[in-house]
């Protein structure tokens, strides 16, 4: 057996050692005339395309704070590899994050956003970061990193409630950031935000913890059903004025039966 996941197939790049599998002297000659084809000889190497990916965040306002969710997979190309992957993560107190795209890059995310945390309590102060300050530094971060050629491969929704406020926002790996009532990354921008926007702009003051839990996993398991890289195991996080709560996985019911009556299109035989 090939134990190395460089000589697995796609998705890969022949040229990069994703895996530092070898050390760089005693790499394979995979090149010509017995000279090595090493990517390191020829400099610096950015990442120029995710490799295990999560897909949909989806987030919501209610009247006492914000909901946010992912589902559990971290899908290797097309294979559903890892089905119990958290990419909700708390950021102190009053904030939550919830990532799609390459989840190496949203664990970086994670250990940087830790880091600053980490750093503002030693300051002793009496202050502490909320979702606006978590936003704006990361705003600048996925911005930096895509000036320089070299983007964090992450849409990030933000959430969170301080000060007597709830707080959503959305940034990407090119910077761009907007905040909205309802908010979704990947295929859930297309399937899932629709029916977000339906249940929940105009009643955000009115709407309880209870009713957009509800709307949420509705919307999960839509996604399931049309979503290939998505999964029936996610999280639910909630952000109130108590602080961040990340509930356990969950798994959503699904019913198949109704696809024996679907056809395609062409001739039926049946």
């Amino acid at each position: 057996m090939d134990h190395f996941p460089t000589n697995w197939g796609r998705p890969r790049n022949e040229a990069v050692d994703l895996y530092n599998t070898y050390p760089i002297p005693l790499r394979p000659d995979n090149g010509t005339y017995g000279r090595p084809k090493d990517s390191f000889e020829e400099g610096v190497q950015h990442t120029r395309q995710p490799i295990v990916t999560g897909t949909s965040v989806l987030a919501i306002k209610f009247k006492d704070g914000v909901i946010v969710a992912a589902d559990n997979l971290a899908s290797y190309g097309s294979l559903a590899r890892f089905k119990d992957i958290q990419r909700l993560h708390a950021v102190g107190t009053h904030t939550v994050i919830g990532a799609g795209g390459d989840i190496s890059d949203f664990q970086h995310i994670q250990h940087d956003l830790d880091s600053l945390i980490i750093s503002e309590f030693s300051e002793a102060d009496g202050s502490t970061l909320g979702p606006a300050e978590i936003y704006e530094y990361l705003s600048q971060i996925m911005y930096a990193r895509r000036s320089k050629m070299n983007p964090l491969w992450n849409s990030i929704l933000v959430g969170g409630w301080k000060d007597g406020k709830s707080f959503l926002g959305y940034v990407d790996l090119l910077g761009t950031t907007y905040s909205a009532s309802t908010l979704a990354t990947g295929y859930g921008s297309y399937i899932a935000q629709p029916l977000l926007r339906k249940a929940v702009e105009g009643r955000e003051h009115e709407l309880t913890e209870e009713e957009g839990v509800k709307i949420v996993e509705e919307s999960l398991k839509v996604l399931f059903y049309r979503d290939a890289r998505s999964l029936n195991k996610y999280q639910i996080a909630v952000v109130t004025e108590k602080g961040v709560s990340i509930s356990d996985s969950r798994i959503a019911p699904t019913e198949w039966s109704f696809a024996e009556g679907i056809r395609g299109y062409g001739a039926q035989t049946q």
